[in-house]
């Protein structure tokens, strides 16, 4: 998922250099919050068991190292909306672009209850 509201993308652009630290943090909690909406969306929140692994894909300026500081934003919503299934193994890359320009984009793997 990458950080939309009403499927329009509301940042665009490299971290480091067209997107400051705490925008780009902003964008990955929304991002992250998609993801959560998207898994809701498709099994309820109470068939949601743990989130199993994150990954945070970063579009950042070369040489850029803070990758974890941007993805805690997206670990943040899963922890205030999940609790404790939201506690994570996280990975966060950086990589050169990310689909429309988006600067960053969160996948998440999850153990879900089918439900009846």
């Amino acid at each position: 998922m990458t950080p939309r509201r009403h499927g329009e993308l509301v940042v665009t652009g490299v971290v480091g250099r067209d997107v400051d630290m705490a925008a780009a943090r902003e964008a990955a909690g929304l991002a992250a919050d998609n993801a959560v909406t998207a898994l809701v969306e498709a099994v309820g929140l109470a068939g949601i068991d743990r989130v199993v692994k994150m990954t945070v894909f970063i579009a950042a300026v070369e040489g850029f190292t803070a990758h974890s500081a941007v993805a805690d934003g997206a670990s943040a919503v899963l922890r205030e909306r999940l609790g404790a299934r939201g506690a994570v193994a996280r990975s966060a890359v950086g990589v050169r672009t990310l689909p429309s320009g988006a600067p960053v984009e969160v996948e998440l793997v999850a153990a879900v209850t089918q439900p009846s």
